[in-house]
């Protein structure tokens, strides 16, 4: 009788247990769920593998343990053993290497305003499918461009929920708030990572040229933020025009001539005249230059290598086009291949190389800057009428490695050139290395992988027809992509959801 009353008495306490462990596993499970929308991968803890793993103190065969979305580990395998527990998912890559995601600092996306050339949704899914998982977005080419808290905050509601990859923002410099410190540091404030300006014409009405004045008041204003200028270099200068010449407006040289790299050269000699204050003790120290796109190697580059040697804060990028691509190479009205400044001539080319395994050019960027099919007038092949702009996005990474294969690029030199150094740029400390502490923002890849970049192959951003890569071979296969410790891209295919965070300074 005492045990049947027991057992009566148990019965509740039992139920209870039951009831939390059905709610328990109902909950991990609804977690799993949750999880698996923003990623392909339903777990927030694992080990990834590897035999090549880039980290920021050399190549290591070894593990990196990703909890929460955070490196917690990084361990050679001789180590591995002692840190596994066999109760954590691990994804073993093999031979595959595994690399900081990149962080492009000079993209295009167009949103809002024209996403009909690009958008958020379709640039930041080619992004993940090339590696990259951070881009900043270029202030201009959206409408209205950014260049005030009210113009930076349709660019946030635009992105929210539609990014596949983590996305911040430059502001812009343009004569309306350059002299007016107050609206600059509104702007700033607002959570632009720093400011973009143009030396010359930009071609968007709604973001003019500025002057050595307007740069030299945003450099103090900066300062105080210590956030970077970026800069396009060119200054139009009067042409000559030489009788009996080409003038052929489908001969990508005729176009080649109306940007010489006297334009380039005279924007930067005119540009490192308030450098200078940046250096210790500068009445703008604090503040960074950074070159954007550099074209020309020859007095363009030995300008920006005095001006660091003399102590200016000033970097310099260039982007993969003018490391693949030369002048002469270029076909008759393929418009495809039009950019400012202009791709140079095979020599240049070269001599571009020559910097960036010298470490002279500091990084690379993809300068993504699509447009509408008809505004490329690929079948007019008016070089001087089309729209500038090489569409590159997700295929940054494969053309870097096979283009720089023949001059001995290293792996670390990659990581180097698209993650530790345009992270330190933007001021992103938590992103660019495989390091404890760090997102676990990842790129696995296949270096020796090669494919036809053809109409079979998937590509992601908008308009694929006006890429100038199409009908390229290129070596390095993306296997996947992790931001922030989701699976965002493996195998060919996109998680359902777009779960990327917006990067905002605080």
């Amino acid at each position: 009788m005492e045990r049947t009353l027991l057992q009566w008495r148990l019965l509740p306490l039992l139920a209870l247990i039951i009831s939390f462990l059905s709610f328990f596993f109902a909950s991990r499970s609804f977690q799993a769920k949750e999880v698996s929308k923003c990623s392909l991968l339903p777990h927030d803890h694992y080990w990834i593998s590897s035999k090549r793993i880039v980290t920021p103190h050399g190549l290591i065969s070894g593990s990196v343990e990703v909890k929460g979305g955070i490196i917690v580990s990084v361990v050679k395998e001789v180590d591995w053993y002692k840190k596994q527990r066999s109760r954590v998912k691990v994804i073993d890559y093999g031979e595959a290497v595994v690399m900081p995601g990149l962080v492009d600092v000079h993209a295009h996306l167009d949103d809002p305003g024209r996403s009909e050339w690009e958008g958020f949704p379709s640039g930041t899914k080619a992004a993940a499918a090339g590696g990259i998982t951070t881009l900043i977005d270029m202030p201009l080419n959206s409408c209205p461009s950014t260049v005030s808290p009210e113009t930076l905050k349709l660019k946030i509601e635009a992105a929210k929920n539609r990014i596949h990859v983590d996305v911040g923002f430059w502001g812009g410099l343009v004569p309306d708030n350059a002299l007016n410190s107050s609206a600059l540091s509104s702007l700033l404030d607002a959570g632009v990572l720093g400011l973009k300006s143009f030396m010359c014409p930009s071609g968007i009405n709604d973001f003019p040229m500025t002057n050595i004045t307007h740069i030299k008041e945003g450099l103090s204003v900066l300062a105080k933020y210590r956030r970077p200028l970026l800069v396009h270099a060119e200054i139009e200068r009067d042409l000559e025009i030489i009788d009996g010449s080409d003038n052929d407006p489908r001969s990508y040289l005729t176009y080649l001539k109306t940007r010489p790299t006297s334009w380039e050269e005279g924007a930067i000699r005119n540009l490192l005249s308030v450098t200078e204050n940046t250096r210790i003790g500068g009445s703008a120290e604090g503040a960074h230059v950074h070159i954007v796109h550099l074209s020309d190697a020859s007095y363009s580059l030995d300008l920006i290598k005095e001006a660091k040697g003399k102590g200016d804060s000033v970097t310099v990028e260039t982007c993969p086009h003018y490391l693949a691509f030369s002048a002469e190479e270029i076909p008759k009205g393929d418009t495809r291949f039009k950019c400012s400044p202009p791709i140079r001539d095979a020599a240049n080319r070269e001599k571009l190389w020559e910097a960036m395994m010298e470490g002279d050019i500091d990084m690379l960027s993809s300068d993504h800057s699509p447009t509408k099919p008809e505004l490329k007038l690929l079948s007019d092949g008016n070089f001087l009428k089309a729209w500038g702009g090489i569409s590159s996005l997700q295929f940054v990474l494969p053309v870097t490695w096979s283009y720089g294969k023949k001059y001995g690029v290293t792996l670390e030199q990659v990581a180097s050139w698209w993650s530790d150094r345009p992270s330190k740029l933007a001021g992103l400390h938590s992103k660019g290395a495989i390091e404890v502490g760090k997102h676990a923002d990842i790129v696995v890849w296949e270096p020796e992988i090669e494919f036809d970049l053809n109409e079979d192959h998937p590509i992601h951003f908008k308009h694929p027809i006006i890429s100038a890569y199409l009908g390229k071979r290129l070596s390095g296969k993306v296997v996947s992509t992790f931001v922030r410790g989701n699976l965002v891209f493996g195998e060919g295919k996109h998680a359902s959801d777009a779960c990327g965070s917006l990067l905002l300074a605080t």
